[in-house]
């Protein structure tokens, strides 16, 4: 009887578990059921705007920023901000320009409500200090709008490379800076070390990606907007908007790598042996015997080798002045006669010439006796006859 109420008590443990199981997996997933947010009308990305509302009582500790701005940047901080200290008041924030220290603070009063508003002050006063301008700067107070403030000094050490590759990034008469401020919807400014960006966290981001790479030369700015560009015409086609784009986008490679020269040495050929010891300044006075010599004599020996050396400089230092009053050489003169008399031979000579050609002329043409020809011209011409008649 005993075996067979244990044999029950194990049958029942058995069902029971089973059932627990059971219960288990039929309750498995009901955490998992629609929410009211779960909703494709809502836009959880919205930045919904703050109500004063949401916080009555305001602020329970004072909350404070401050920052360096350059001395170049003191006059135009002073002309501008009273409008900064009214874009400010609106969101209950106290602000103080210090032209002493050269800084900038910001600090939360017993009037302000919004908790980020902090926050977003600071990022204007780090714009003010970066050369923006204080109406775009105010921008920054609103809840759409973000900031960044990209350090590029850092990235290249050597400084003619850094301004030829922050050129490229701005291009000429700023043409590559304002393509890619149409693109990316933000507002850019290249000033000094530092790339200032306001705008939404995506057209940021995109910002962000494009300096780093022209800073690093890894791909030109150019290249990137080009990118931009097919991704921006991607996103207008609704057949596309959930695909990959990677086959669509260019792929650029870079063509005029310099490739570093490998240096191979030269392997000696091995000696177990060491290189033997260059001698020492003694072991060469020894072998001259210079070492034996007095001192008398090894200084007699250094004054004449002085006195040597003196009259060689003093002989090289005169010639070079002597060279000053050498008279230079002048040309040989030319005798006029001479070249009268060379100038009457050739008149001569091509005169000659002249008669010979002529006579070749006529012996073709007429074949006439040359006797008669030299006869006819020896003869005094009739107009002369009748003129000494």
């Amino acid at each position: 009887m005993e075996i067979a109420d244990n044999i029950t008590d194990k049958n029942n443990s058995n069902n029971g578990g089973e059932t627990e199981e059971n219960t288990r997996t039929k309750h498995k997933g009901k955490h998992k059921k629609d929410k009211p947010w779960d909703n494709e009308n809502i836009d959880h990305w919205k930045i919904e705007k703050f109500d004063p509302s949401w916080n009555e009582s305001g602020m329970l500790e004072v909350s404070s920023f401050s920052t360096l701005f350059p001395q170049y940047r003191e006059k135009y901080l002073q002309e501008c901000w009273p409008i900064v200290k009214g874009a400010l008041k609106e969101h209950g924030i106290a602000c103080e320009l210090n032209l002493v220290e050269g800084s900038m603070s910001v600090s939360t009063t017993r009037k302000t409500r919004d908790p980020f508003i902090i926050i977003k002050a600071r990022d204007l006063i780090k714009l003010l200090s970066r050369s923006v301008p204080a109406p775009q700067a105010i921008k920054i107070l609103n809840d759409e709008i973000q900031c960044d403030i990209i350090k590029i000094g850092n990235l290249v050490c050597n400084k003619e490379r850094f301004v030829k590759r922050r050129q490229h990034l701005v291009g000429p008469n700023s043409c590559t800076l304002k393509a890619l401020e149409i693109l990316t919807k933000c507002y850019i400014l290249v000033q000094g070390n530092t790339v200032a960006a306001m705008g939404s966290f995506k057209g940021l981001k995109q910002v962000r990606k494009v300096v780093e790479e022209c800073i690093l030369n890894k791909m030109h700015p150019v290249y990137n907007i080009k990118i931009l560009m097919m991704k921006q015409h991607l996103a207008e086609n609704p057949a596309l908007v959930n695909e990959n784009w990677d086959r669509f986008l260019p792929k650029f490679k870079k063509k005029n790598v310099k490739q570093k020269k490998v240096t191979t040495k030269e392997k000696k050929p091995y000696t177990p042996f060491p290189p033997p010891q260059p001698p020492s300044k003694v072991d060469m006075q020894l072998e001259s015997g210079e070492y034996f010599l007095a001192d008398k004599k090894k200084q007699a020996k250094k004054w004449q080798e002085k006195q040597d050396k003196q009259a060689e400089r003093t002989a090289e230092n005169k010639r070079r002045r002597e060279e000053a009053f050498v008279p230079p050489e002048e040309p040989a003169r030319q005798d006029p006669r001479a070249t009268d008399d060379k100038n009457d031979v050739a008149a001569i000579a091509s005169s000659l010439k002249k008669k010979a050609k002529e006579l070749r002329m006529q012996r073709s043409a007429e074949k006439i006796d040359a006797e008669a020809y030299i006869a006819a011209s020896d003869k005094p011409s009739a107009k002369k006859k009748s003129k000494n008649s």
